[in-house]
């Protein structure tokens, strides 16, 4: 991929390029994300990132769209029903910007096989709803010293963080053990919000721009329009990031 912008990258990024300069948008350009998860969180985020002009995003979901998705997981649609959601997240993305590269990844990521995926990436975006994997992107974040962006969802409400390792918390210094497996209660423009703001949070960091979310847990209540920052400290005795795994 050519790093310098052409004439109709100038033309769709007049806006952005504004805030940040023709510089911040090559690297946008030239940066790649990997984000696990095409439903409500990746769905907002990977929208935002594409329309953004990042140059890679690789988005990994091996689950398949389901009717009760659609009211959240506005990447898909009622004709793709049946289809996985990573290839389903390709063609939209794809449609929206024709001038991004986007790889879908179709199979479950697993402790076998992030690396051949995650090491490509500048960038990793934790768009989940389960802890199993959730937990073995923090590690691997953790171990290849790559930043991550958190964002969880449930109902009304959204939560928020950067983890870098070395530097900040990781998931498993304030979050124990695995919750109960279920289906729980979403309003769809609740991970639109928290999406959204994982995309700014991503953009922000690949560009320079702006102040990052640092050892900050970014809390959000949708029923009160209230916004909350609450600091942690990294756990020395954390199983993933405590002093005796440094």
């Amino acid at each position: 991929m050519k790093m310098n912008l052409s004439k109709i990258e100038k033309e769709t990024y007049k806006r952005q390029i504004m805030l940040f300069g023709e510089t911040g948008q090559k690297r946008l350009k030239k940066a790649t994300v990997f984000m696990v998860g095409a439903g409500g969180l990746g769905s907002s985020a990977a929208l935002y990132l594409a329309a953004a002009g990042i140059g890679r995003i690789i988005i990994a979901d091996s689950d398949k769209v389901e009717r009760s998705n659609l009211n959240r997981q506005i990447v898909h649609g009622s004709k793709r029903l049946g289809k996985n959601k990573a290839l389903s997240a390709k063609v939209t993305l794809e449609a929206l910007n024709s001038n991004i590269e986007v790889e879908a990844v179709t199979e479950r990521i697993t402790a076998l096989n992030i690396d051949k995926y995650a090491k490509k990436a500048d960038i990793l975006l934790d768009c989940l709803d389960n802890f199993e994997t959730r937990f073995l992107l923090n590690a691997y974040a953790f171990t290849k010293k790559k930043p991550l962006i958190f964002g969880a969802i449930y109902g009304y409400f959204g939560q928020l963080a950067l983890i870098r390792p070395g530097k900040t918390f990781c998931l498993a210094c304030i979050f124990e053990g695995l919750p109960a497996k279920g289906i729980f209660p979403v309003l769809g423009a609740t991970p639109g919000v928290v999406g959204a703001l994982q995309a700014m949070e991503a953009v922000k960091y690949l560009t320079g721009t702006g102040k990052n979310l640092n050892s900050e847990l970014l809390t959000w209540d949708g029923l009160k329009q209230e916004f909350r920052k609450v600091v942690f400290k990294k756990d020395p005795l954390c199983r993933i990031c405590g002093k005796e795994k440094q």
